[in-house]
């Protein structure tokens, strides 16, 4: 099946380094699942990695098409055969996936399965994920010696997959520190050109009236002055934009984002996307500001025991609304609520990329945060 004793094992060999040259967790997902599958000479192979939801947060495969593949639909959930797989130690082999108690059906556009081999891949106690195969090529179904060598495969990817993690929090903590220095030396940079600023305004309101002149020469190097802190500010917006929003998009840096604060808090925080498309970058950029304000004043500020973030298409743009079960305030009454709650500055980066703010809030009965921008 593996071309001898020497040829399997140097098959083995390859697909144990290729998995230990992967640095992006996705590549080595990539690589388990194919590796996995040309070695056990499957038709199909899967690995998912669960979410804390009861769903899968990342879900790879391979022997279906990309066409296929979005004609099954969305990612499945922790349920029957994968359940038991995240749960339950060992392998499971079946000769035919259909016949066990557990099985619950699949899309309609779903390949048939029959013959099954999956199992954990563990790190510790710790289960980063599923690894199944189906369809053995071969009259004979998946074998003791399929167990081993798969066995020995989902250590080595417990492995490539823990050491890639590490790499990727590694090189986020890197880009953090580098855009933190770099908001610094912004910082710098643009409280100098004002300071400068102010200090040549002064210079010619003091000579407007003996020296009109000399005030002229001054106001133009005003003019001067305020267009380099306006192209300093402008690279400071370039330079931090997310670095997410750029590679992901806003729905995926936003539901990332709601995940991290969901585990991270002991109030439930979700989020729920309905057909929104690709925005203007500076939309996109002002709606994940935006929402990052109000998340952080429900949790940190409200007392809510429930965070609601929403983003749905209106037109060719977008509505973002971000709802608190909080303790709520009165607008009307609160002094200089827009500046405590930060909705001062939401208010303007609404404003700044054609778009609107609202707060609804009473006593009582939490916060929403809406905004809305008109897309492209």
């Amino acid at each position: 099946m593996y071309g001898g004793p020497c040829g399997g094992l140097a098959a083995v060999s390859t697909a144990l380094l290729a998995m230990s040259r992967r640095l992006e967790v996705r590549d080595v997902l990539r690589t388990i699942v194919v590796s996995a599958r040309e070695l056990l000479d499957a038709e199909y192979a899967a690995l998912g990695v669960p979410d804390d939801h009861g769903g899968f947060a990342q879900f790879v495969v391979d022997g279906i098409s990309p066409e296929q593949w979005r004609a099954i639909g969305p990612l499945p959930r922790q349920h029957g055969i994968l359940a038991a797989m995240l749960h339950q130690d060992g392998p499971q082999r079946l000769a035919d996936v259909r016949q066990d108690p557990r099985f619950e059906g699949w899309p309609s556009a779903h390949p048939e399965m029959s013959d099954f081999l999956g199992l954990p891949v563990r790190d510790g106690e710790e289960t980063l994920g599923a690894l199944f195969l189906a369809n053995k090529k071969g009259p004979h179904g998946f074998t003791d010696e399929d167990e081993e060598l798969l066995s020995l495969l989902a250590q080595h990817a417990a492995i490539a997959l823990t050491n890639a993690r590490l790499y990727e929090r590694s090189r986020e903590l890197t880009i953090a520190e580098e855009r933190s220095r770099l908001a610094h030396e912004l910082h710098d940079a643009v409280s100098q050109k004002l300071f400068s600023l102010r200090l040549t305004a002064q210079a010619a309101a003091a000579l407007v009236d003996r020296d009109p002149a000399r005030a002229k020469g001054e106001l133009q190097q005003v003019a001067a002055l305020a267009a380099e802190a306006a192209d300093e500010l402008r690279a400071a917006v370039t330079e931090l934009r997310p670095a997410a929003l750029d590679e992901d998009g806003l729905v995926a840096t936003l539901r990332t984002h709601v995940h991290v604060l969901d585990r991270a808090h002991t109030a439930h925080v979700t989020f729920t996307c309905d057909g929104v498309r690709a925005l203007p970058a500076t939309q996109e950029e002002a709606l994940l500001r935006v929402a990052q304000e109000a998340l952080h004043n429900a949790l940190r500020h409200s007392g809510a025991d429930r965070v609601e973030v929403t983003l749905t298409r209106a037109g060719g743009g977008a509505v973002l609304k971000v709802t608190d079960s909080g303790k709520g305030f009165d607008p009307r009454t609160v002094r200089r609520a827009g500046r405590h709650l930060g909705l001062v500055s939401m208010r303007d980066r609404a404003s700044g990329v054609g778009g609107r703010l609202t707060v609804h809030s009473e006593p009582g009965k939490g916060t929403t945060i809406e905004m809305e921008v008109p897309g492209g």
